[in-house]
């Protein structure tokens, strides 16, 4: 890979961007991603507090560090936290050739009450974290549920994979101090290589883990947001003392609600004629709005009546 004297990357390659890598002596994988324009244009469609906007950028990263590994390009990562007794009763974000999106729905009053810094027990109760991996090739789905536990979504997803997938995993994330930049990694071991071997014996003490695990631990909240910083450089300063680190791919990300006024309109032309008369105001117009993008569309009850 390249070395540590290459002359730095502007700051906008640093951002929106995910790159794969791996460790093949110690049979590890992994990938870094940095959030910058696409999580400010996500989060500039609410108003949201700071601590429903730090938790949701957490939800961005996982979405893109998780959904960055798909092999299927038309494949969706959809991660969502649900709960009936959190201040947060619904968290749910996607990865799509891509694209990102997401959305928190709260209970304004119950966050008022809390602490500056309210605690993921706090936000969402006994809820769960539900992981669901859908391939468009052979429309495949599958979906890992695991409670959410612990300090942040950073420790429900290594749950997840150490014990759904066996598979040890470290996953970081980090919200820089505007709120406006987030980053993550995510490490892997896979003890006897990637294709066409067995998982199941995987040890969570494995000597060749403990020291992949050591390494991605001493990354720094301030070098995961540092957009000054490319992430290839940030993965050269973790592992430059390993005999190989092969980069694998760097996906850019973006944007993308997927709403659209044509499928609002079919959607809406399936109910009866009594009831889009009740959804419609006084001057005869359906308004639906995106809850993703918060995008109001306005759609005149005459043009459905056809």
């Amino acid at each position: 890979m390249a070395s540590p004297n290459q002359q730095p990357l502007a700051a906008a390659a640093s951002l929106d961007s995910a790159v794969g890598f791996a460790l093949p002596t110690r049979h590890a994988r992994g990938r870094l991603v940095r959030l910058g324009p696409a999580l400010e244009e996500i989060l500039s469609a609410h108003d949201y507090p700071a601590p429903i906007a730090h938790v949701l950028g957490e939800a961005l990263v996982l979405t893109a560090l998780l959904g960055a590994t798909l092999k299927d390009v038309g494949g969706q990562l959809t991660l969502q936290a649900q709960t009936e007794s959190g201040i947060v009763d619904l968290l749910v974000a996607d990865y799509k050739g891509g694209a990102l999106r997401g959305y928190v729905r709260f209970d304004a009053e119950r966050l008022a009450a809390e602490p500056i810094h309210p605690s993921l027990e706090a936000l969402f109760g006994k809820g769960y974290l539900a992981i669901t991996f859908d391939q468009s090739a052979t429309a495949e789905r599958y979906q890992g549920i695991v409670p959410l536990e612990g300090d942040g979504l950073a420790d429900a997803v290594e749950h997840f994979f150490s014990q759904s997938e066996q598979i040890p995993s470290l996953v970081r994330i980090a919200i820089g101090d505007s709120g406006r930049i987030a980053g993550g990694i995510l490490l892997q071991h896979l003890p006897e290589g990637e294709e066409g071997r067995e998982r199941l014996h995987t040890r969570l003490d494995h000597p060749e883990w403990d020291h992949v695990r050591i390494l991605g631990e001493t990354v720094r909240a301030g070098e995961l947001t540092d957009p000054a910083l490319p992430l290839e450089d940030l993965l050269w300063r973790l592992f430059h003392d390993e005999e190989e680190v092969r980069l694998l791919s760097t996906t850019p990300l973006a944007t993308n609600c997927r709403c659209n006024e044509d499928h609002i309109r079919s959607v809406l032309a399936r109910f009866p004629a009594d009831e889009r008369a009740e959804m419609a105001d006084a001057d005869g117009v359906i308004s639906v709005d995106c809850e993703f993008c918060s995008t109001v569309y306005r759609i005149p009850l005459a043009e459905l009546e056809g």
